[in-house]
């Protein structure tokens, strides 16, 4: 083990490098980080989805999958516990025939439907950039 790395398993922080006024140390990309555990789980296409259908109101598995072009039903299944189980999202069962279960985000899933929407406003400002220095590169790329 490196000097300076912390024997805590869930702890992400390695060495230290010296730079002081950024903690480089969040974005630590070590399998067994809590950190890139919880950002891989949030960032995924189908996470970011979800919340962003559940933000204004709650909806049954069906409705989440119609909604959600591409998505089968196992991997949304599994996108859905992950959440619960983060606490992104909470799931009720209402004792009827047949079952009904309803998804609704957390007020923790809320906090961070409020991040997901500054990046899509900032994707949304920049695609045209974006699609510039996109095209800049294929366009060199194809020239070598």
């Amino acid at each position: 083990m490196e000097e300076g790395t912390s024997k805590e398993p869930t702890h992400c922080a390695g060495t230290a490098d010296g730079c002081d006024d950024y903690d480089v140390f969040q974005w630590d990309v070590r399998e067994d980080c809590d950190v890139r555990r919880i950002l891989d789980r949030i960032a995924d296409k189908w996470s970011l989805l979800v919340i962003a259908l559940l933000d204004r109101q709650s909806l049954r598995f069906t409705e989440l999958r119609r909604a959600i072009d591409g998505v089968s039903q196992r991997m949304l299944t599994v996108t859905l516990r992950q959440l619960e189980r983060d606490g992104m999202v909470e799931r009720t069962v209402h004792p009827v025939v047949p079952p009904r279960v309803d998804y609704a985000l957390t007020p923790l899933g809320r906090t961070l439907h409020a991040t997901i929407q500054s990046l899509v406003t900032w994707t949304e400002t920049h695609q045209r950039e974006i699609a510039a220095a996109r095209a800049a590169y294929d366009a060199r790329a194809a020239a070598m």
